[in-house]
């Protein structure tokens, strides 16, 4: 089947000026807010942010996970500021050590990325009454209203913030390009403005001020900036309600930017907002797509790489300025029972350590797939945003009938009028989408005479595949008419430029250039034809050797490398040497001060490099040695990976499951704490002294909930949820672990994905492992 989309032209341009945002005098690079896309420096910019709460992770450890998110793709970190953590105690207020906000940011601005301080002051963040301070809520006043008695200790708070931040707004220089307010706030428009004027009161200054705009909240009009979000699943609904529609809508090219279901379960049932924020004002920004999500007590969804994948990807297709994701990196609970749960009147009951969120990036710093998964999105953002951003979106007339429609095909174009990339999602959780056989696609630009037909002949688009491709992109003089594989960037390579492309597995990539700008073309594999002023390249055999040379007409040359979509996932960019490079590892990168360094449980790691550097790298106390990978050049490490065989004794086996008990909203409560002492089956393991620095503990186990002490300090919790558990061994006082499981009662109302919810009746660990993941610096001798 030919699906076909007509482009239409252009019609008016953006309006510009008709928002009271502003950046400060004198910047380099002003930053600028039209209808539809924001511009940094006069050119057209993408931003994407990934969440990453500094209280709920180690201080020391700050910078090298702020560098892993660099390396992800990530340009913004934005974080809540959570008050409760800050203020336990009234007139107290610590901003040091884990809670050293300015340290925080200053590392953002050292590693050039920018910051996005959410300050509340309500923030919910799954913490104890949405973060706001104990004390604050036994005073006799009205929470998040303009109740003087509320405003008073909030202008102090702001004040508090605003003393941590002083210096670091673009005016001086800093790091600061966005502040949010408050959170979730439906029905107070006032309040909102009132929150904004007290935070510039009290010396916030950003070129934007934004507010969470899902479930039809009411803002005050252009005051702040309406940012939207989406989550491939949920943990806030019931346990029996199945997959969420507001969920499913994700996977879907659509206009709609609300998600009505994020914090429903929080909305009093007599709020439904107010009208949406116009979208003929505002472009189409995010703060909350979902990098994981959270598990509830009553409610334990698991997320795979795939489906946070295909959600980003589908949100650029359908319109999205700017990628912003939570959680980009999980986290643990500072210690006090701070955690959201039915104790404190809230909904769901949340462990009361782990945030792990599953991110991309883990409570521990460990990388997840979806972080692989999400850096080759962001990789083609970092090169060729520019160029999406001011696109609109084009839906085919062909839609589906609904969102229970599995057998149409969903895609849409991206496009202005001369150029642009064709997207598709064929992938949703839980219900898998069909292959799409015969399909071709017919796409009129108003640009060009005529429409583009690709690929040559009819592709079955996979199910599961999730991909988009190039239409009529300029490289260095060259061409590219269309590509059936996905851009990830460019690179310089002995004079002449590289771009980058991962093909879709189970898709023959296929490129057409156009013949006008191309004099010669010489592919390692595969087959060049000359068709109607277009030259095909097919055939070719993605990997790392699979770099087709062009001599362009006007004098340059460009190469065309085209990955197999496994390597393509292992694909960095970075300063490093001297130059900008590629490197390829199927484990962690950072760049840090010209040099990389690796990150890898692997016995031997390895990382490809292009261009090769002018000398060997070298790693003090490990051989590396180099060889040939197509156009890379491979280096591998003679490291050992081994620590040694964990020694697991079961001290006792579990008792009976504690009966179910609900609590707010009908919801199931987590078992007391009695539980663990009286019914838990209890294991012991003995760490030894001298592991190595970003050891874990690996269980795989069952059961309900997990809690592991040391002594009588709890150190880490999880709920099962089919998942392994892991508890980092550095954060650990001395001692023996002690690990105690729950068994999950028959009849407890809660939801548990696939066989999870029969494993869940047996309390046991089966296996234990010590996994290490290394750092190694790789400079050059």
């Amino acid at each position: 089947m030919t699906h076909r989309l007509r482009v239409p032209a252009p019609t008016t341009p953006p309006l510009t000026g008709h928002l009271p945002f502003a950046d400060a005098r004198g910047v380099a690079d002003p930053i600028e807010v039209t209808s539809r896309w924001f511009t940094r420096g006069g050119r057209p910019w993408f931003p994407v942010s990934g969440e990453f709460h500094y209280s709920r992770y180690p201080s020391v450890s700050w910078e090298e996970e702020l560098l892993k998110m660099k390396a992800g793709g990530v340009t913004a970190v934005a974080s809540y500021v959570i008050w409760i953590h800050h203020e336990e105690t009234e007139g107290r207020v610590r901003f040091d050590g884990d809670r050293d906000l300015r340290r925080f940011a200053e590392l953002c601005a050292r590693h050039g990325l920018d910051f996005i301080p959410r300050i509340g002051p309500w923030c919910h963040a799954e913490v104890r009454n949405g973060g706001l301070p104990d004390w604050l809520l036994a005073r006799d006043c009205t929470p998040r209203t303009d109740d003087p008695a509320y405003l008073e200790p909030v202008r102090a708070w702001f004040g508090a913030v605003a003393e941590q931040l002083r210096g670091l707004d673009r005016a001086h220089g800093g790091p600061i390009v966005a502040i949010q307010i408050e959170n979730e706030l439906y029905d107070q428009p006032g309040h909102l403005l009132t929150l904004k004027r007290m935070a510039e009161d009290a010396g916030l200054s950003a070129p934007l001020w934004t507010s969470t705009a899902w479930g039809g909240v009411q803002l005050p009009p252009d005051e702040l900036l309406p940012l939207y979000g989406g989550y491939p699943e949920t943990f806030w609904t019931e346990w029996d309600g199945g997959w969420p529609d507001t969920c499913r809508k994700h996977f879907f090219f659509t206009d709609q930017r609300d998600d009505e279901g994020i914090g429903a379960d929080l909305r009093p049932v007599t709020v439904r907002g107010g009208e949406p924020a116009p979208t003929d004002r505002f472009p189409w920004a995010t703060c909350e797509l979902g990098g994981g999500m959270a598990v509830a007590y009553h409610r334990r969804p698991r997320v795979e790489a795939a489906d946070i994948g295909a959600l980003g990807l589908t949100k650029i297709g359908c319109g999205s300025v700017w990628q912003g994701y939570y959680m980009f990196h999980g986290g643990t609970n500072p210690p006090g029972a701070l955690q959201e749960s039915h104790a404190t009147g809230y909904p769901n009951d949340l462990p009361l350590l782990t945030y792990d969120f599953q991110a991309p990036l883990g409570e521990y710093g460990q990388y997840r797939p979806s972080y692989h998964e999400l850096r080759l999105q962001h990789l083609m953002l970092a090169d060729f945003g520019h160029f999406i951003a001011p696109m609109a979106a084009v839906l085919p007339e062909r839609q589906p009938t609904g969102q229970d429609d599995r057998d149409t095909l969903r895609w849409s174009v991206r496009s202005d009028g001369g150029s642009g990339f064709l997207f598709v999602n064929n992938h949703q959780p839980h219900e898998p989408l069909p292959d799409h056989g015969d399909t071709a696609f017919s796409i009129e630009l108003p640009a060009l005479e005529g429409t583009l037909n690709l690929p040559t002949a009819p592709v079955t688009i996979p199910s599961g595949a999730c991909f988009c491709w190039p239409l009529r992109l300029d490289v260095a003089g060259l061409r590219l008419e269309w590509a059936t594989a996905q851009p990830v960037c460019t690179i310089q390579d002995e004079g002449r430029t590289v771009l980058v492309l991962a093909a879709t597995d189970g898709i023959a990539p296929e490129l057409a250039l156009d013949g006008g700008t191309v004099m010669s073309v010489d592919t390692p594999s595969g087959e060049v034809t000359h068709v109607d002023g277009r030259v095909l390249v097919t055939g070719l055999r993605p990997g790392t050797d699979a770099l087709v040379e062009v001599g362009t007409a006007a004098g340059g040359r460009v190469g065309v490398l085209v990955l197999d979509a496994t390597t393509a996932r292992g694909v960095y960019r970075g300063e490093v040497w001297g130059a900008e490079r590629l490197v390829l590892c199927a484990d962690g990168i950072v760049f840090d001060r010209g040099d990389i360094r690796v990150h890898s449980p692997a016995a031997g790691p390895s990382f490809a490099v292009l261009p090769a550097p002018e000398r060997d790298p070298v790693v003090d106390g490990a051989a590396l040695t180099g060889a040939a990978d197509g156009v890379f050049t491979r280096y591998t490490l003679d490291a050992t990976a081994a620590v040694g065989d964990v020694h697991l004794t079961q001290v006792r086996p579990a008792g009976p499951a504690p009966e179910p008990v609900t609590g707010v909203q009908g919801r199931a409560s987590a078992p007391a704490d009695k539980h663990f002492e009286e019914v838990a089956a209890e294991y012991r393991v003995a760490v030894p002294d001298g592991l190595p620095t970003g050891t874990v503990l690996r269980l795989t186990w069952t059961g309900d909930m997990g809690r592991a002490y040391v002594g009588d300090r709890l150190v880490a919790d999880q709920f099962f949820s089919g998942r392994v558990w892991d508890i980092g061994i550095d954060r650990l006082p001395a001692g023996e672990l002690r690990l105690r499981v729950l068994p999950l009662h028959p009849d407890a109302p809660v939801y548990l994905p696939g066989r999870a919810g029969v494993d869940a009746r047996t309390a046991a660990v089966t296996r234990a492992e010590w996994v290490t993941t290394r750092s190694w610096t790789v400079r050059t001798g």
